[in-house]
């Protein structure tokens, strides 16, 4: 597993190769060709069940008019998008923050929004939140909201998202579910066991990458995917064990997302039929002011979901500073904007950093070479979506759970000598995990330390803009009954 550099500068700064090695930096930032191809790789097959997921969180939804949109299309459009928003943020970046529609964002459209309008109209909400992100990063106002945060947060949000994505593994591998009780809400496997050969799998897998990961073998992470792959389609084989959810029921001991099994057909022709199919007219369906909270919710989560996200991946791939800053940080901040923009003009929502990405950063990607090269296989992964999904959820999730697990080490640099830091930080890394939301997270530790900070003595070392932005999450924390008020 390749170190990650310091962020310290060196005495001597090592010479490009050539001009793609200068301007991609690899050889500056201790990096070399094949690492980054692995980490794009590796980052990519981290990431492709989202080719399956999007789809299947969308498509579920159905809007104002009675219409759903075409699980097919929006599996093709989540690819598209992603690859040319990866390999866009690579180029202008050069950063190894790959792209994919935001899993908060595309939940709460087939949840909440089409509840009120069309998908069109929902995404046109999309796009007009992802112009709002990309004046704020433009003027610099997001930057400065940036630097306002003070470093043990950014610290906190880093460690708070290795918790997120450790438990995200947890519960798409099944090993921790869901009671359906008050208490406890979660446990493990099925009624306390891990008793499902998928689950099994995921901690086989999980071993065997953390070996790897012990004993720095070179490819570690990519090593246990592939690694674990290989098993479930043997098991899959002799088995049968089939798909979770089908058509005549549940199986509980079925696999995720999806199974393991070498498709009859390897190459399809993507349906790009939902590009374009946008329309504003949310405001006239449900009023200004309504859809006003909608975009308000939209920009809320996207801005602060990506921020912190971009915050912990450059402090794991040792591009941050001393104060958290990474290198193109505005150019960064602007293409995240674009980012939402393309993701509703494609109708596959909102296109953001992905925290996955910290799969290739944990395999040694840092620069912006390692995001052409997954980019490059989400749009290959458009006409061959049936081998994407060999790979199943409980796979990928071993390689969440040590990333999460990788990320978790930056909480050693934070100091807790003071409660009104220890407060907000520890809200900053449970609220994350626990209400399965970045923005939380982070809302909870930007108002617990402008509150525990200012009224324990040390008003003068907040920003102004934090308590403007903290107050500001109390609106968003506050949304659901102003939403009803408006409604009303």
């Amino acid at each position: 597993m390749t170190t990650a550099p310091s962020s310290a500068p060196d005495t001597v700064e090592p010479e490009p190769k050539n001009g793609f090695d200068r301007f991609f930096e690899i050889t500056r930032r201790r990096s070399t060709v094949g690492t980054e191809v692995r980490g794009g790789v590796v980052t990519f097959v981290t990431m492709a069940y989202i080719v399956i997921l999007n789809p299947i969180i969308l498509s579920s939804g159905v809007d104002v008019d009675g219409d759903s949109l075409s699980f097919v299309a929006v599996a093709a459009a989540t690819a598209l998008t992603a690859g040319v928003m990866t390999i866009l943020f690579g180029l202008v970046t050069r950063l190894p923050f790959a792209f994919a529609a935001g899993l908060g964002i595309n939940s709460f459209l087939a949840v909440s929004v089409v509840g009120q309008v069309t998908w069109s109209e929902a995404m046109g909400l999309v796009v007009i939140n992802g112009l709002i992100i990309v004046l704020l990063a433009a003027t610099g106002l997001r930057r400065m909201i940036f630097d306002a945060v003070p470093i043990q947060l950014k610290l906190a949000i880093t460690v708070g998202i290795g918790l997120f994505i450790a438990f995200i593994g947890f519960v798409d591998a099944g090993f921790v579910t869901s009671t359906g009780a008050s208490s406890p809400p979660v446990g493990l496997g099925v009624d306390g066991s891990v008793s499902t050969i998928p689950t099994l799998v995921f901690v086989i897998t999980l071993l065997l990458t953390g070996i790897l990961v012990a004993r720095k073998v070179k490819g570690c992470i990519l090593i246990g995917l592939v690694s674990g792959t290989v098993l479930a389609v043997v098991i899959e084989a002799i088995w049968n064990i089939g798909p979770k959810f089908a058509d005549d029921g549940v199986n509980p001991g079925g696999w995720g997302l999806s199974v393991p099994e070498l498709p009859a057909t390897l190459v399809s022709i993507p349906d790009l039929s939902l590009l374009g199919q946008v329309s504003f007219g949310s405001f006239e369906r449900i009023g200004v002011l309504a859809a006003l909270m909608l975009v308000f919710t939209l920009v809320f989560t996207n801005f602060f979901d990506a921020m912190g996200t971009m915050t912990g991946l450059s402090k794991e791939a040792g591009l941050a500073n001393e104060k958290g800053d990474f290198p193109r940080i505005k150019s960064a901040l602007i293409v995240e904007g674009v980012g939402a923009v393309a993701g509703g003009l494609t109708s596959s929502s909102s296109s953001t950093v992905f925290i996955e990405s910290g799969a290739g950063i944990g395999e040694g990607a840092r620069t912006g070479f390692a995001n052409v090269v997954t980019g490059a296989l989400f749009l290959v992964a458009m006409f061959f979506t049936p081998l994407v999904s060999i790979v199943p959820s409980e796979v990928a999730a071993a390689a969440l759970v040590i990333v999460g697990a990788l990320m978790m080490s930056q909480i050693r640099f934070i100091d807790f000598s003071e409660f009104s830091v220890l407060l907000p930080v520890f809200l900053t890394v449970t609220v994350m995990p626990l209400t399965y939301s970045i923005a939380n997270g982070i809302g909870a530790g930007f108002v617990s330390w402008v509150v525990v900070r200012s009224l324990s003595g040390k008003a003068k070392q907040i920003s102004p803009l934090l308590w403007i932005v903290a107050a500001g999450f109390l609106l968003y924390f506050a949304r659901g009954p102003i939403e009803a008020l408006l409604q009303g």
